[in-house]
């Protein structure tokens, strides 16, 4: 291609000089193969990073989504039928406990207390209030929102989580209450050897 006129710039020779393809300095002729392969590369180039940006966009828009469904997310506990509750050595006339269904939420502990609801998180070490009124029972289970979050946090202290053989034996001191509380969570039964 051939360009007659030099005092005006056209946008081919616009985008010629911003993509660095070669021409004939006195003819202004345009190698064709050249010009070929480097367009091509070009916009492959454009190509990926917009393809990358709009990847980003997706993942964004993904972990956005899911930590709105996980905030609203219904938690549905089961209770933990042989679980043990001491408070201040002395076991409480009405208390349960109830864990997670999913596994991947099986660090918290929910605890009935008399008419107050308390959820552990035995991993962060952290006791949450449990409105009463929050909680939904259905059937045996109990359904409820998940209430690990930062404006419900009951202030406690001296966490002990360890394994006593058969359980899992959690201490705390309760400091609204100032008194120690004591959960004991049976391990489920390995039923490996039955497989």
């Amino acid at each position: 291609m051939i360009l007659t006129k030099s005092n005006e710039m056209t946008f081919f020779q616009l985008f010629l000089s911003t993509t660095g393809f070669k021409t004939d300095s006195v003819t202004s002729k345009v190698d064709l193969e050249n010009c070929g392969r480097q367009s091509f590369l070009f916009r492959g180039r454009s190509a990926s990073r917009l393809l990358c940006f709009c990847m980003v966009l997706v993942i964004l828009q993904i972990a956005e989504a899911s930590s709105a469904s996980a905030q609203g997310e219904r938690v549905h506990w089961k209770p933990v039928n042989l679980a043990q509750i001491k408070l201040d050595e002395k076991t409480p006339l009405a208390f349960n406990v109830y864990r997670p269904e999913k596994k991947k939420d099986s660090h918290f502990v929910l605890i009935l207390l008399g008419r107050r609801y308390i959820e552990l998180d035995i991993k962060a070490k952290i006791a949450y209030s449990v409105p009463f009124a929050d909680v939904h029972k259905t059937g045996g289970d109990l359904e409820s929102d998940n209430f690990a979050v930062s404006s419900r946090v009951l202030p406690t202290s001296d966490w002990s989580v360890r394994d006593v053989g058969p359980a899992e034996l959690i201490k705390l001191t309760l400091g609204d209450y100032g008194r120690n509380l004591a959960v004991e969570l049976p391990h489920p039964p390995d039923l490996r050897a039955f497989y």
